[in-house]
């Protein structure tokens, strides 16, 4: 599977304009995990995931394809970045107490993922991954969000992301899944946030390069009137998953 990297050229924004993932998601993966000595981040992006986990475990190694995203990732003192493919890597074996992906697992060659990931992972270490698509606020708003952006950039998103959409149902997990809670991804955007995260989209850049951006600027402008004031902060909840297993 050729490895993508549609986020090169936007690395600030979606630094910013990606929600937080939630505490409560870390304070569980710290509780059941046997030690706390080395997590890793594949697919790193930025290190959003990696500054959650830097709270709970000593040393974070952050890893991903993109040199773009490493050069602007969050910079924490027990975080580790490197620029690597998350398929084969240098790290030694039995390695990791904790290995995470957040939002990427989609894209990997998971017959050479799975065999790293079994090498990496100490016996009894834990194996996570979690992954959003969708925001939803309220039934107006959510309707223009699907006829006035979802609905035009369709033709224009990777076939990888139907995995992520169906919460990766149809993915071979290697391990003995947990019974592990089902947690929520809630921020609160005003309008102009909102819109800003929509355009760190792959198909909405894409979109927008094939044809222009006036989907936008109308969508912008009908959601506006249901809005109200734009700088107001609306309870913005994403369509999220997580899962969890022990090697």
């Amino acid at each position: 599977m050729e490895h993508h990297d549609f986020f090169n050229d936007n690395s600030d924004n979606y630094k910013i304009f990606r929600p937080a993932y939630p505490v409560e998601m870390f304070e569980y993966l710290s509780k059941i995990s046997l030690d706390h000595s080395k997590a890793w981040d594949c697919a790193c992006g930025n290190g959003q995931a990696a500054t959650g986990l830097a709270d709970y475990f000593e040393n974070v190694y952050a890893t991903d394809v993109s040199i773009n995203q490493i050069a602007h990732s969050i910079v924490k003192k027990n975080i580790h970045y490197s620029v690597s493919i998350s398929e084969k890597t240098s790290f030694e074996d039995s390695f990791f107490d904790i290995i995470c992906v957040a939002q990427a697992l989609h894209w990997f060659d998971y017959n050479v993922f799975w065999d790293e990931v079994k090498r990496v992972l100490k016996p009894g270490g834990i194996f996570a991954f979690w992954g959003y698509s969708w925001p939803s606020i309220d039934t107006k708003i959510d309707k223009e969000i699907s006829d006035g952006v979802l609905t035009i950039i369709k033709p224009f998103w990777a076939e990888q992301n139907k995995i992520l959409w169906s919460h990766y149902k149809d993915i071979e997990f290697p391990f003995k899944k947990l019974n592990a809670p089902q947690f929520e991804l809630i921020t609160e955007w005003n309008l102009n946030e909102l819109y800003s995260y929509m355009m760190t989209w792959s198909a909405t850049k894409k979109c927008i390069e094939v044809n222009s951006a006036d989907f936008l600027e109308k969508s912008y402008s009908k959601m506006l009137k249901i809005w109200g004031n734009a700088e107001g902060k609306k309870q913005i909840k994403m369509d999220f998953c997580f899962t969890a297993g022990r090697k």
